[in-house]
């Protein structure tokens, strides 16, 4: 878009008309207020007229084939021999010849003009320039600016400005630079293009000072320049130039333009300030299918499903077809929520072969099957997407991997091997997490040692802390302690936690102590990681050391988080929390639940009271255990549902001992399938055992 703002347009020939014929007159005025008429019938008229070398004619014949789409027949009409040309039909070629992406062709064009045709003029080396750009044409674009100082139009502030954009887009920065500090005259094109080849080459916080001093310079940006800053301060999570640009934008009285403050939402979205970037969207005069995109995916992007989904029911009702990025955000929502029939309405609004020919769409909706635990139709989408990038193998292989499928997983990575496809460290992440969830340990060691020795990537901390995570459930903590001290960078929250989930499972008081030491310095607000702590001191029983991180817990306002499922009733999405009575069928939940416990205990089914954190009597324990979010998502599926429908159930937290116990035994007594995905792994519960074998 910078480039288009570089090309200003072609003025109108100034030859003058031949025009006393009233014929040629009609002809033209049908190009005005714009070309909106087919070009064919006209040409065919002017033929019949005996009109078609009015230069004029010709001028506005050509731009309306390239504006129709027929970029052959401008050609066929240039070269026509029944007609003189002139800079304004050349000029009207190289354009039109960009405007359709034939940039090769442009600059062909270009070299025939320099050779045959008149010199080029101020109008042309902005549109030449920018096709060398799009093909990163270094040596064409020198020497067109070779042709610039020989011609004396480099003082033209459209042409230097061209040059800036060009350089900038071909890397070289500094001689961007340089051009635009020897620019006598800049404006508002010119700082938005060398603001826009510092963003392009990844240097974003030059690209904010440089805008800094186009407003020290006393310049007034333009909607399009707010949008590059602000989309600069979304990738470097700059909200507080972010919100500066906000104001400036309402001291402006920009801030209405739709572009503007879609890019204002998308920001605080990125953000992480739902708040702010909801407040922008509500006092949006005109919402366009971006703006609603923009807020669907902030929702989703920062843990709200439920209110992207609202949001995404509010915006069918205004009509507003929703396109791809919609979508995403859609379908990522009803991953995170469990919301399979929910996910599968939403794709039905889009044609089946977008989700097959856009890989995008396709990996968002591979996720979401894959999420919402049904594996078969993930796996078939996958099968049948027509161009498969790596982001679409990397998701399928993660998706088998977090349903238990480890060793297809494993076959898939060898699918991608014998086509030639590079893997990234996002391949090896799913192959680790696979390893992990079943306990693989040789293997993860092998794809561990071959990120490097093999596919000569870097090991980044997400590796480190999948293989850590693997060490620390295969009990290897020693092991799992001494990668740590040797990564290469600091280990990080996520590293960690899964020590210290290690240090739980085994027992290891001490060591866990240690740990959490460390991560408190990196979390000291995460209620997770005493809580963590605080189950290991009741297993151990020891009740006054749990008490006390509780204590401390209160001191600094730390509040543990609650538990809290999902599962999805004919497309509405219902939510539980432990012993939660809000529900209108509370009653019928609660003595499903009563009788489902009886049937346990017939079973011979012991509560695991230990996993309760607080020194309470065995009865209260048994009480505070059987009322857990996910025992009373499940009952609420047991009563509402078929009996050949499957429970589908989405858990924020790790499902403890105990419920993974009590549900294996539900699926078994009532012979149903029970799929509950926590924040940690899928657990598949079909006749009385669980996919996980017990491994999680």
């Amino acid at each position: 878009m910078a480039a288009a703002l570089v090309c200003r347009p072609l003025p109108f020939p100034s030859v003058p008309l031949p025009s006393k014929s009233s014929e040629l007159k009609q002809l033209l005025l049908l190009f005005l207020p714009q070309r909106c008429h087919p070009p064919k019938p006209i040409h065919a008229r002017a033929l019949r007229l005996g009109l078609i070398q009015d230069s004029h004619l010709i001028y506005h014949l050509l731009a309306s084939y390239f504006d129709a789409g027929h970029p052959s027949h401008a050609c066929l009409l240039f070269h026509a021999a029944d007609h003189p040309r002139n800079i304004f039909h050349w000029n009207a070629m190289i354009r039109g010849l960009v405007s359709v992406d034939q940039t090769e062709d442009a600059v062909q064009f270009y070299a025939t003009m320099r050779r045959w045709g008149p010199s080029p003029d101020n109008f042309t080396f902005p549109f030449v320039l920018k096709a060398c750009a799009r093909l990163q044409f270094l040596e064409g674009g020198t020497k067109i600016h070779a042709h610039v100082i020989k011609t004396g139009h480099q003082v033209d502030v459209f042409v230097k400005t061209s040059l800036v954009s060009f350089y900038a887009k071909c890397g070289l920065l500094n001689t961007a630079h340089k051009l635009f500090e020897d620019m006598p005259v800049r404006n508002v094109v010119s700082w938005t293009s060398i603001i826009s080849g510092y963003i392009g080459g990844g240097k974003l916080e030059e690209a904010l000072n440089m805008f800094r001093s186009s407003l020290d310079m006393g310049l007034v940006p333009d909607g399009f320049t707010l949008v590059r800053i602000l989309t600069t301060c979304s990738h470097l999570g700059d909200m507080e130039t972010g919100e500066w640009i906000h104001r400036y934008a309402e001291d402006k009285g920009i801030d209405n333009n739709v572009f503007v403050a879609t890019s204002l939402v998308n920001m605080y979205a990125k953000c992480g300030s739902m708040e702010k970037a909801r407040a922008v969207f509500d006092k949006m005069v005109v919402k366009d299918v971006v703006s609603w995109s923009a807020m669907i995916c902030g929702y989703s992007s920062n843990g709200l499903p439920r209110e992207a989904l609202e949001l995404f029911f509010k915006m069918q009702n205004t009509n507003v077809r929703p396109d791809c990025y919609t979508m995403v955000g859609v379908l990522s929502a009803c991953a995170r929520l469990g919301a399979l029939e929910l996910g599968q309405q939403a794709s039905q609004l889009m044609d089946a072969s977008d989700f097959l020919m856009n890989p995008v769409l396709g990996t968002a909706l591979i996720d979401m099957y894959a999420k919402c635990g049904s594996i078969v139709r993930a796996w078939s989408i996958f099968k049948r997407i027509m161009e498969k990038d790596l982001i679409v193998w990397n998701a399928m292989i993660s998706g088998l991997a977090m349903t238990g499928h480890g060793k297809l997983s494993f076959g898939l990575f060898a699918q991608t091997e014998k086509l030639g496809i590079q893997p990234d460290g996002n391949t090896f992440i799913g192959l680790l997490c696979s390893c992990s969830h079943t306990g693989l340990v040789e293997d993860g060691r092998r794809y561990f040692d071959s990120i490097s020795r093999v596919y000569c990537l870097t090991p980044r901390v997400e590796h480190y802390g999948c293989i850590v995570d693997l060490f620390c459930r295969a009990g290897l903590l020693n092991e799992a302690y001494q990668l740590i001290n040797e990564m290469p960078m600091e280990a990080n929250a996520v590293v960690w936690g899964a020590m210290l989930g290690g240090c739980k499972l085994h027992r290891d008081t001490k060591l866990a102590e240690h740990v959490l030491k460390k991560l408190i310095e990196l979390e000291p607000q995460n209620s997770g990681n005493y809580v963590l702590l605080s189950n290991i001191y009741s297993t151990t029983e020891r009740w006054n050391d749990s008490a006390r991180l509780r204590l401390v817990m209160k001191e600094k306002g730390i509040q543990k988080t609650p538990g809290c499922s999902w599962v999805e009733l004919k497309g509405v999405v219902h939510e539980f929390h432990v012993g939660d009575i809000s529900h209108p069928l509370s009653n019928e939940i609660y003595s499903k639940l009563d009788e489902l416990g009886r049937k346990l205990k017939q079973r011979g089914y012991m509560p695991t009271t230990e996993v309760v954190l607080f020194d309470i009597e065995e009865e209260e324990k048994e009480h505070s255990l059987g009322h857990h979010s996910e025992k009373l998502a499940i009952a609420f599926g047991l009563i509402s549902m078929g009996p050949e429908d499957t429970i589908r159930v989405v858990k924020n937290l790790r499902v403890c001992n105990d419920c993974h116990a009590a549900i294996k035994l539900f699926s078994d007594i009532t012979n149903r399938e029970i799929v509950v995905r926590d924040n940690n792994r899928f657990h598949c519960f079909k006749d009385g055992s669980c996919s996980c074998n017990d491994y999680w």
